[in-house]
């Protein structure tokens, strides 16, 4: 049950003390509300009027909110963004639901994108919003029904849906692998490159061959795309995963730069808060995956 009326302050008094608390003055939350500075002086009299409580400390020609203002708003600003987030949603499916979608961005473009157009025919009444994140987020502070998280099962309080395991492959561009390529020893020596999220993955790949490395430097990137693209141009050694270089590797742009054991550094999962009952364009989305899953098991 929603709570009383009473409880419940206006949108525009809350906008306006939303404003003055990030933005510091009646003036500059005027301005961006395209209010004047009286209209937004009404609105926190309002808002104190409603609530019962004063909220704002008035010295000279300066507005303060009080502690306890302070850590109302920041409740207040959650459930506004909240708001304005279902908002969009309902605007752009004003028919059907929407899934709000975090990938990772190699993933998504290569695996999950091309796969896409299947799930759209099979279900027209859902839109799919995708958005990038690099790491684990907080699913109670971002507006994100699932995600697709690569690793571990180490995201608290999700439940949890494989995808398919990451395989990952050293690769060079061709002029850059020596007549003596079958000596691990030349990887040691060349240059490395590294992606942000997996500091320690050259060191579990050498581990994986055997051989125990580390303080291993090199350029470091933050997305696997751009990190290709500098192995194709010759900067160095990437490891690389392999369902993204099958197409560089056929066309001789990236040639292995090493034929030992594979090495897989973890998995990729759909994730979904605990926390909140599973909507129905989330189920439709999970059991199209599974199908995805099921049948390319190898992919």
């Amino acid at each position: 049950m929603i709570a009383p009326r009473r409880f419940l302050p206006s949108i525009p008094s809350l906008l306006a003390l939303e404003a003055v608390d990030r933005l510091g003055s009646a003036s500059a939350a005027a301005e961006e509300l395209s209010l004047t500075q009286s209209a937004i002086s009404r609105q926190l009299k309002t808002i104190e009027e409603q609530l019962g409580v004063a909220l704002i400390q008035r010295s000279q020609m300066r507005l303060h909110l009080t502690p306890a203002a302070k850590e109302y708003v920041q409740v207040a600003r959650k459930a506004l963004n909240q708001l304005a987030q279902a908002s969009l949603k309902l605007k752009a499916n004003p028919t059907g639901g929407s899934l709000n979608l975090s990938i990772l961005p190699a993933f998504g473009m290569h695996w999950l994108a091309p796969r896409l157009q299947d799930f759209a025919r099979r279900h027209p009444e859902v839109t799919v919003n995708l958005n990038t994140r690099l790491r684990p987020f907080d699913f109670d502070t971002e507006q994100f029904d699932a995600a697709i998280h690569f690793g571990q099962r180490d995201w608290a309080g999700v439940n949890y849906l494989p995808i398919m395991r990451e395989d990952v492959v050293p690769v060079c561009a061709p002029d850059m692998l020596p007549d003596d390529s079958d000596d691990i020893e030349w990887l040691i020596k060349a240059p490395l490159l590294h992606l942000e999220t997996r500091p320690e993955a050259w060191e579990k790949w050498f581990a994986a061959q055997g051989r125990e490395v580390s303080g291993i430097q090199g350029m470091l990137f933050d997305q696997f795309s751009t990190m290709g693209q500098a192995t194709i141009h010759g900067l160095g050694v990437a490891l690389l995963p392999s369902y993204l270089i099958d197409a560089d590797l056929a066309a001789g742009r990236l040639v292995p730069a090493w034929h030992g054991p594979g090495v897989s550094l973890g998995n990729f999962y759909l994730v979904w808060p605990q926390s909140r009952a599973e909507s129905e364009p989330l189920r439709s989305f999970r059991a199209w995956l599974q199908g995805q899953i099921d049948q390319a098991p190898n992919t």
